[in-house]
Formats: C-alpha cells, structure tokens, sequence
C-alpha cells in the first residue's frame, strides 16, 4: 500500500453491458479511507441529491461491540459504486470460471471527493472505523458506476426485500430511470407528483410536505408525504381522478402535468374552504392528519370527474366544498356522522374509510338538494 493508493487482490467479471463488478477484501479500518457515504438531502435548488438515509447510532454501537469481541467472523459484504478512477491489471496464469484476478488500484483522495460510495452496509462501514479490530479482512464488492442514477437505482434495489424506510425508497423513486421491479412502479409518478407540490410555490402544499431528505430543515413541514402518495396512488390505480390522465400520451406515458393539475385545482379550493384548518400540525388539525389527507382524497375522487365541462373549474370545486364545510369538524367539534370527537379521528383504515364515506355522503346529499331546487 503506497501512500497514494491502496492495492488490493481482486477478481473482475463483467454484467450489464459490459460494466465492471470487482470482488476483493481489505481492511474494516480502511472502508471509509476510499469510500462516502452520500446522505440524501435537497439542495437549495431543491434537487435531490445523495440517497442514503442516516446512520442508525443503536446499530452502529450493537455491531462495533461484537467487532470488538476480537476473533469473531464477519462475512457480509458491503457493496461500492466506483468513479472511473480504479484500475484493474489482470494477472498473468489461469483465473477462476467468467472472470478473471488481478490487482485493483483504488486512489486515496485525502479531503476531498473519494472514489466510491457505499450503496450497500453504510452502518457496517461505520462500524467498522469506530472498532478497535481495525485488521479484520472485510468482503467487498465494487462496480463502476460513476452516474448518480445507476447508484440509486442499485440503492433501491439492492435493500427493497430489507427494512428500508418506505419514505426513503419514496422519495428516490421520481430520480430513477431503469426499468423497476412491479410492485415498485405504482409509487413512482405519486412521488414525482408529491416533489412537484412540495416545490411548486403555485402549489397549495408548498414546503408543507415531509419529505426524508428535508425533515430537520423545514419547519413548516406538517403533511407525511405518505399520506398524499397514497392519495394519488389509489386515484391513480382505483379509477379516481387522476386514472384519467393515466396513458393518455401518444407515447403511453401518463400526463403527469393532467394528473398534477387536479392536484393542485383540488386542494387550492379545500386550502380556501377550510383556512382555520390548513397548515396545522395534525395534532391541531384533522385535515392535515393522514387519516384527513386520505378520506379527502377519495372526496377528490369524487367531485373532480364531475368538472370536465366546467369553465371555473376551482370555483366549482370551491362550491361543492363549501356545502359540506359547515358538517366538518377538523380542529374542534364532533363529526356527528361518525360519533367521534374532532381529535378521536385516528389514521386507521376503519376511521379512514368512515370519514370518507361520511363526506361522500354529504357531498351527494349537498348535490342532489342543489339540483332539486
């Protein structure tokens, strides 16, 4: 080892395109020497940038206690996205079946940008440089991948099947390209969509939404991003009014501009309707609690469809909402048609689904007194 690289024994073999995939070991103590770990966050452009979450501190002391037990077997491997800067010089004889062994070169960049981030045992590496067994040989395995989509998308799909926060995985949904496991996609555009209104400062839920990467910086934050996700996933997916814009191009892509401007038409007019209960923290109100997030999103289910051959459109939606206005109760009161007080209003799928159908039911019983008269 120079004092400019580290020189490891390793074994390369090729996947996807020919992209290089490494297999060696090498010192705990050294993990983070070579490597960062590229914490998820939002610029002050508002572009995410990184995509891992932050260290759990509990795991961290569990996994250092047992390195520092002494002889002990650690046999996991953590996973490395490389910049282009490793060199590999094959050696010279017989090397194992599809692939072959030689020496990886891996530069040591002091202070500044280092030349791999930890896609996979951010808490292991960690772990690693707190333990006193700084020699223990640790398996790694690296790829070149210098784009920041090609990290992520190995980030997702590396630690779906693990405890992964499901806001996390969210969040970096919208920034990744490849082609998705099934039961990932339905979460993609909803998340893209949660970005934009959180973004937007035309959006009614502007710098309100609780986002991973943002959650200590903004304050104002009062809404959980999964509430709405599910919101537009259920229109999107149960025939709602979003699954109208759903394949609609020429290219059979979704409209997501279509499916962003209910979005915004919707909740522009609630934010009008209910302002006492708007922007609350939901302790304080209903209407920002997922449970009122969700109920009213199956409202919006329900009146958007009904606006196509309207000209103002958000005054509409501001009329059918303000019929119902008086028989809500999101910051004090009693829902008379549940029997619950204001704050009873639990995010559960049974008051979920009571608190929806109650303000269904008063939405039809408002519109068909209106055209009787």
């Amino acid at each position: 080892m120079s004092a400019e690289t580290l020189e490891l024994r390793a074994v390369r073999a090729t996947q996807s395109d020919c992209v290089p995939i490494f297999s060696f070991f090498m010192r705990g103590a050294d993990v983070l020497r070579i490597a960062d770990i590229s914490r998820v966050h939002r610029a002050e452009t508002g572009q995410l940038k990184g995509f891992q979450r932050k260290e759990i501190q509990s795991h961290v002391r569990g996994i250092v206690e047992y390195l520092d037990r002494g002889a002990v077997l650690f046999p996991n491997a953590i996973i490395l996205a490389f910049n282009n800067n490793v060199e590999f010089r094959q050696s010279r004889g017989p090397s194992p079946e599809g692939a072959v062994s030689g020496t990886l070169t891996i530069p040591l960049n002091g202070g500044e940008r280092k030349t791999a981030w930890i896609v996979d045992g951010q808490q292991r590496a960690f772990a690693l440089s707190k333990s006193k067994n700084e020699d223990i040989m640790v398996p790694m395995v690296g790829f070149v991948a210098p784009s920041l989509d090609i990290q992520r998308e190995q980030f997702i799909l590396v630690n779906k099947a693990k405890p992964l926060p499901k806001r996390l995985i969210n969040e970096l949904l919208p920034e990744i390209f490849a082609d998705l496991p099934a039961d990932l996609r339905p979460s993609q555009i909803p998340s893209e969509l949660c970005n934009l209104l959180n973004h937007d400062p035309k959006s009614p839920f502007h710098r309100m939404i609780r986002r991973v990467s943002d959650e200590e910086g903004n304050t104002s934050a009062v809404v959980v991003d999964t509430a709405l996700i599910n919101v537009m996933k259920q229109s999107i997916n149960n025939y709602g009014a979003l699954a109208l814009y759903k394949n609609t191009n020429a290219d059979g892509f979704a409209d997501v501009d279509g499916m962003y401007r209910v979005m915004c038409v919707f909740w522009s007019a609630v934010k009008k309707v209910f302002p006492e209960a708007w922007g609350q923290k939901p302790q304080d109100s209903r209407l920002m609690h997922s449970a009122g997030i969700q109920a009213m999103g199956i409202l919006m289910d329900r009146i958007m469809p009904r606006m196509h051959h309207t000209k103002d459109v958000e005054g509409e939606v501001e009329v059918c909402l303000r019929q119902i206005a008086p028989y809500c109760s999101w910051t004090d009161g009693t829902w008379e048609g549940l029997g619950l007080a204001w704050n009873e209003v639990q995010n559960t799928p049974r008051h979920i689904k009571a608190l929806a159908e109650y303000l269904v039911q008063l939405d039809f019983a408002e519109s068909q007194r209106q055209a009787a008269l």
